[in-house]
């Protein structure tokens, strides 16, 4: 299989789409926000996180581990102890993903009133 050189989202079989869905599903966002303040346990990721359940905290982790962008470290004590940080690839991402929830959040207001403005 040759190399990527760059993806094309809008193409049907481009992994890219995948990579999109990813860091943009619903819990990939917040993993990424969490993780851009520092190393977290899943326990800790879990609380920060409010409503994700285990198992879709647990399936986000491991599409953004396999992606490259959150490292898993695990501690050979009883009872387990793993820690998950951003690799330099998952900063970069969670930049960005950062910039949009803060456009977001700033025009908060702007967004409730279209809404509104639409019912």
């Amino acid at each position: 299989m040759s190399a990527l050189r760059r993806g094309n989202v809008l193409a049907a079989l481009c992994p890219s789409r995948q990579v999109l869905n990813d860091v943009t599903s619903r819990w990939g966002v917040l993993v990424l926000l969490v993780l851009m303040g520092g190393t977290h346990r899943f326990s800790e990721l879990r609380r920060r996180i409010g409503g994700v359940s285990e198992k879709m905290l647990a399936q986000t982790l491991q599409a953004l581990e396999r992606d490259g962008f959150v490292a898993r470290v695990s501690f050979p004590v009883v009872p387990p102890h793993v820690e998950y940080s951003l690799t330099e690839l998952g900063t970069q991402v969670g930049t960005r993903v950062n910039e949009l929830v803060g456009w977001i959040e700033g025009n908060l207001p702007a967004i409730m009133a279209a809404r509104e403005d639409r019912r």
